[in-house]
């Protein structure tokens, strides 16, 4: 559909020719406020709006009341309750998984002012009329508005107020409350539901997933909707997560699964607009003074991220695809005979019968003895990883089973036209998806497909895919339209649930997401290019993620595929450097791609690459400590600057940086000049590699950068946790041998590197 420029149509989605049998309702002023329980319940009255581009009252039509719940939680959060759909509230489904720190609130009306036990006004309702100095009556007067400003940590200086925002009264950019329901009085059917909030003329947003965007994501509108990415430099999105953060220290969670749609300043730069495409809206606005803070009690809400295995934070190695048992042992002794450290070995869709037929079982010519293949690597220090979705192609040995049982989707129509998830790569025809809403479909998977692949001694299951799933088919508990985000938490969790029971590690290999999938780690970024914009793009991906409650996140080093030949096409030996650089202080390490991976296949760079690879396996120690701190609080390990740094105006517009854990700042090198500009925030710092010092507040440009050097600083006083030997795998490592290094005014840069 054509783009419009009027907030009706481009953000209310109504049909342009208004030729569609829908009404738009707009809340009115509040007629009635109550306590109830330690909620307070506001009785907001909604207008019917004539079917026209301009908005007026059809005063023809009676109003609609509808209860607006505010309640409040310790620490500083505020929930906003309202449904056209008679939905209840709850404290708990697959997002919501509240820690013991959240304390309901109790709060108390006083004169249009709530103030909540602690003693704090955290909403202020004003029933005021505006001061007016009238001289023409060429326009209509105003429509009737809830002004309703809150204040989540009690902190009156940075309200955020419900958006009335017009140009002039029939020409509204953007509604405090409204809903959509069907023009058809006999069905009143309510489709989806708005709610708006202020903005500052410089207010930045960050989060929303894994954007591929600029830091500062004010002025775009997304639509969350969960769908294959097909790389890192689109508006498609793996991860959507329906919260945001603003640079006035609050954030904004809306907890749903369905579609809908999140404009940051861009309808209108006076407001953040929120679309949900059912008619329930349940909001937990967040304060606090750092971002950390902030996503800390959104974890509180939605689930801390679990802690990986140790093994987990070595080196992955993988390609698209290894085929065959002896391909991979061919692999492996190369990697220990010269002592290339690394901890996983992943086989992606080469495993099976036929490539890219996922039936959970080993392709009996080419893998002739899978546990005892599996039990050779364990004893050299490899874990296994596998690839499999979940979908179920028409080939497989497991689809009558589970069309039988109801294991997987089921159409709709007697002739299935739909593809669901069918992957870019395969020309399979996946006949439905798993249907995770079903519990006996649930254990099925986990104790049929995937158990006897953990008891052979898969340490991890790549649970690839499920960002899509089959529309036209059916579900046991969801219509497929409320489903598809959240189906990625269900999957996830169906996977972690028994890898943990059987292995004890807790652990997946995931693409998809939505708001709560951080209590499963890990992600990873996607199909990204083998390029500097692949690079780049994930990155920025990366930072966003974990701006949106994720800790742990990697991606394809050196990039998934090459261009314009997709899988064919040698890597560049420099974007491979690179990348290596900038995934030796990511959260987790693979290889991955279309084209040969393993070092030596580069003898050019092999040495630079093997000398990275024995610095990850040194900073081990430090990873491990900077994750368990991850997962007791708001931090992820990949941080953007502004994350330490929310008073400085620069960092939010800073994405080519961040801090990886407490410690390193770390400036990766995205271009083939071999060269960067470089900001430091205020303060002194030093170089980790050189030792050398450098004052901060400014930047630093066209800075010189040798090939096998990448810019990482630490500041003075900092303590550094290393591993002190030399190991070929984690199973080699005792980390109370770890040593701490200070950065001393005597510092002169990390030895023998």
């Amino acid at each position: 559909m054509k783009q419009t420029n009027y907030h009706l149509f481009d953000f209310m989605d109504f049909d342009p020719s208004l030729q569609k049998d829908e009404a738009l309702w707009k809340a009115y002023a509040p007629t009635k406020i109550e306590e109830r329980e330690g909620d307070i319940i506001v009785s907001i009255p909604y207008q019917k709006q004539l079917h026209q581009e301009d908005m007026a009252p059809d005063t023809s039509v009676p109003q609609q009341s509808f209860d607006l719940i505010i309640r409040a939680y310790e620490p500083n959060i505020l929930r906003l309750f309202t449904t056209m759909s008679g939905d209840e509230m709850t404290e708990a489904d697959d997002m919501l998984q509240f820690s013991p720190d959240i304390k309901r609130l109790p709060l108390h009306y006083v004169c249009g002012d709530v103030i909540a036990t602690n003693g704090k006004k955290v909403v202020k309702i004003d029933f005021s009329e505006p001061q007016l100095d009238k001289w023409s009556d060429l326009l209509p007067a105003p429509q009737p508005a809830p002004f309703i400003t809150f204040y989540p940590d009690g902190d009156e200086t940075k309200g955020i107020a419900l958006s009335d925002d017009h140009f002039s009264p029939p020409r509204y950019d953007a509604l405090p409350l409204g809903f959509v329901s069907c023009d058809d009085i006999a069905t009143n059917k309510t489709e989806r539901a708005t709610i708006s909030f202020r903005c500052e003329a410089d207010e930045c947003f960050v989060g929303t997933g894994e954007r591929f965007r600029k830091m500062d994501l004010s002025g775009q509108t997304f639509q969350l909707k969960n769908q294959d990415g097909q790389g890192v430099n689109n508006r498609r999105c793996y991860k959507n997560i329906p919260f945001y953060m603003s640079s006035r220290m609050y954030g904004s969670f809306y907890h749903t699964s369905d579609y809908c749609k999140l404009s940051l300043a861009d309808h209108s730069t006076r407001s953040v607009q929120f679309l949900n495409d059912h008619a329930t809206l349940d909001v937990f606005l967040i304060g606090g003074q750092t971002p950390e803070e902030i996503l800390r009690s959104y974890r509180m809400l939605t689930g801390y991220p679990q802690m990986p295995p140790l093994w987990s934070f070595g080196i992955w190695m993988s390609r698209m695809t290894y085929f065959s048992a002896d391909e991979v042992n061919d692999i492996c002794n190369r990697l220990r005979k010269e002592h290339y450290p690394c901890d996983v070995i992943h086989l992606d869709t080469g495993w099976f019968r036929t490539d890219w037929l996922c039936e959970w079982k080993f392709n009996p010519e080419r893998f002739p003895n899978p546990q005892g293949f599996i039990q050779h690597l364990a004893s050299q220090g490899f874990k296994v990883s596998l690839w499999q979705l979940p979908y179920v192609a028409k080939g497989a040995e497991q689809l009558t089973e589970a069309k039988e049982n109801h294991y997987i989707s089921q159409p709709t129509k007697d002739e299935d036209t739909t593809t669901g998830g069918a992957s870019n790569f395969s020309a399979l025809d996946y006949a439905g998806t798993i249907d995770f809403t079903y519990p006996k479909a649930v254990e099925w998977y986990k104790d049929k497909l995937l158990k006897p692949l953990l008891d052979m001694g898969v340490k991890c299951i790549k649970t690839d895919f499920g960002e899509n799933i089959h529309m036209d088919h059916r579900y046991h508990a969801s219509t497929p339209e409320r489903l598809n985000n959240i189906y990625a938490l269900l999957y996830q969790k169906a996977a972690y649930d028994i890898t943990k029971e059987v292995t004890g590690d807790g652990i997946v290999w995931a693409r998809a997401a939505w708001a709560g999938c951080q209590r499963y780690p890990l992600h990873w970024g996607g199909d990204s290019e083998s390029s500097w914009a692949g690079m780049a793009g994930s990155l920025k991906g990366g930072l966003h993620f974990g701006l949106s409650g994720f800790a742990f996140w990697s991606h394809d080093v050196p990039g998934f595929h090459s261009t314009p030949d997709f899988m064919n096409l040698p890597l560049d030996e420099n974007v491979y450097v690179r990348w290596t650089q900038f995934g030796v202080f990511s959260s987790h390490m693979r290889y991955h791609g279309t084209c040969k991976r393993e070092p030596w296949h580069y003898p050019n760079i092999a040495p630079i690459i093997k000398k990275w690879w024995k610095l990850r396996y040194k900073l081990l120690p430090y990873i491990i400590e900077q994750a368990e701190l991850c997962t007791k609080t708001g931090w992820p390990m990949l941080r953007a600057l502004l994350m330490q740094h929310p008073h400085d105006r620069q960092v939010w517009h800073i994405d080519d940086e961040y801090y990886f854990g407490s410690e390193f700042l770390v400036a990766p090198v995205m271009t083939s000049n071999n060269c960067r500009d470089i900001y430091l925030p205020e303060g002194l710092w030093v170089n980790f590699f050189t030792g050398e010092r450098l004052d901060g507040g400014r930047w630093y440009y066209n800075v010189e950068v040798p090939h096998d050097q990448m810019p990482i600083f630490v500041r003075p006083g900092a303590l550094i946790k290393l591993y002190p030997d030399e190991v070929d795998c984690t199973d080699q490592m005792d980390l109370s041998k770890a040593i701490t290094i200070e950065i001393t005014k005597d510092y002169k840069g990390l030895e023998s590197f």
